[in-house]
């Protein structure tokens, strides 16, 4: 897998670039894929056309949009491409607008850009590389902080200050982890909660609760779902999968990215979906909970759906 820095390279970051809209916005990212060899100005279009069909799903958290659409022989290559705004535009997000970064994904495949967009989800979530990034003066600046940040994590989580180890899945819920005021995964407390076989999924419409909840040890899924499957719904996953480890969950819960087509499919073999506002609404009745998160990077966030969703 490629990492974030070899998907960016410097002829695809503009700093200080106006758009009059978000159309506008999206299309400057689309540009640069396009004049980088990774997208057609097709792809740029079905960009667009995803935010029009779909809603601004995209904008995964305050201030950030992930642009991007299904892979499709409109994509050349896999890569990515970074603007930052000089003046913020609005999506239509009712909580995470106006927006002043937009990263577009050109994908070959769902697989090819896993790995980076993961690493992207974790670089945007660490304050400190979230501040160095918005202050960059230009391209080889902010090129820089992705390389130190890469090779200080080694393709991980950051390692400042990872705090206590987790606690044992067989200790009691601990009910101030949500509540706490947390930046990073690397600032939350460790939580204490009981294994998902000791817990049970809250029981909305037409929940039955986890399938052999009460028969011992169980795998259970969580679906994050965004519209196409290739981009939002993996930072979503990135961010659970750091809360299911701090718990000492990951063992004990799988988390898988889909879209929107798929999840209806799949959603009988979930306890949950963790998706966006625009997306749940898509999705509709899909005989489990649909839990809804604002701030795909948010740790804090994804904590406190977590914890209601196992009523913990």
């Amino acid at each position: 897998m490629a990492s974030l820095s070899e998907l960016l390279p410097t002829g695809a970051i503009r700093l200080g670039l106006p758009a009059s809209d978000w159309r506008g916005a999206v299309r400057a990212a689309g540009e640069l894929l396009a004049a980088t060899g990774c997208g057609t100005d097709e792809y740029t279009a079905e960009m667009i056309r995803n935010v029009e069909e779909n809603g601004p799903y995209i904008v995964v958290a305050p201030g950030f949009a992930f642009a991007h659409a299904r892979p499709s022989p409109a994509v050349l290559r896999t890569g990515m491409a970074w603007v930052r705004l000089a003046e913020p535009v609005a999506f239509g997000h009712e909580s995470n607008d106006p927006v002043t970064l937009v990263v577009a994904l050109a994908a070959r495949d769902p697989g090819a850009h896993t790995a980076a967009t993961a690493a992207l989800a974790r670089l945007l979530g660490d304050p400190e590389a979230e501040a160095a990034l918005r202050v960059a003066s230009g391209p080889e600046e902010l090129r820089s902080v992705l390389e130190r940040y890469e090779r200080a994590t080694d393709g991980g989580a950051p390692s400042r200050g990872d705090g206590p180890a987790p606690a044992s899945a067989a200790d009691p819920p601990s009910a101030s982890g949500a509540d706490a005021p947390v930046a990073s995964a690397a600032d939350l407390p460790a939580a204490s909660v009981a294994a998902p076989h000791e817990g049970r999924p809250r029981q909305d419409a037409g929940q039955e609760g986890a399938r052999g909840a009460a028969d011992g040890p169980a795998v259970h899924k969580i679906l994050t779902v965004c519209g196409n499957g290739v981009g939002t719904s993996l930072f979503l996953k990135n961010t659970l999968e750091q809360v299911l480890a701090r718990w000492g969950w990951e063992g004990h819960v799988t988390v898988e990215a889909t879209d929107t087509i798929s999840a209806k499919g799949k959603a009988a073999e979930a306890v949950a979906v963790l998706t966006s506002r625009e997306i749940a609404r898509t999705l509709g009745d899909v005989g489990v909970p649909v839990r809804v998160v604002a701030d795909f990077t948010s740790v804090r966030e994804v904590d406190a759906v977590l914890r209601d969703t196992y009523d913990v």
